[in-house]
């Protein structure tokens, strides 16, 4: 077993596909020091973009798409939106007006960056990107990413292993990750 920061222990295969999964989404966890800490006085503005799925369970490539994963990930990025919103460190900026930089993007866990742009775009300082990593029926990952929109330095990365795939869990570990890690000191 691994143990990480505050007590989480995770085995060494689950430590390591998801430092893998981070590294393909092009994320470089760093370092965070004490001068390094986001400021919370202010509202940051943030573009907040839609969840992604990354299916390396292989049921997706035998079954298909399933339609409760899909509707999983808007139920998820929708209450991201809606816990964020309603606290007091960020602002939601408005994301329809670069719907079109969106669709063209495709899968922006791997667009190379192209979620700075797009934030930039619509006056945002930071953007938040989230994917849920899929390993079996059982095991699933959630995690997020917060970058400077100015630098494209990632300011935080946060993650979460969940058990079960049902709304209930997913809801669980995203509300779990806002409130212990996004929105905690």
């Amino acid at each position: 077993m691994i143990v990480a920061k505050k007590g989480i222990r995770m085995s060494r295969a689950v430590w390591v596909l998801s430092a893998v999964v981070l590294l393909m989404t092009g994320i470089a966890p760093r370092q965070v020091n004490a001068a390094d800490k986001i400021d919370r006085t202010i509202p940051v503005r943030v573009a907040v973009l839609d969840f992604e799925l990354v299916d390396t369970s292989l049921e997706g490539a035998s079954y298909g798409v399933d339609k409760a994963e899909t509707r999983r990930l808007l139920l998820i990025s929708n209450l991201l939106h809606d816990l964020l919103a309603e606290s007091a460190e960020y602002e939601i900026v408005d994301l329809s007006p670069a719907a079109a930089q969106l669709a063209d993007a495709g899968f922006i866990h791997s667009c190379n960056g192209c979620e700075t742009t797009i934030a930039r775009s619509v006056g945002a300082d930071r953007v938040i990107t989230g994917t849920v990593h899929k390993i079996s029926t059982l095991v699933l990952g959630i995690q997020m990413a917060e970058r400077d929109v100015a630098t494209g330095e990632v300011l935080r990365v946060v993650a979460a292993q969940i058990r079960g795939n049902t709304d209930q869990s997913w809801t669980h570990g995203l509300r779990w990750l806002v409130r212990n890690r996004l929105l905690a000191e």
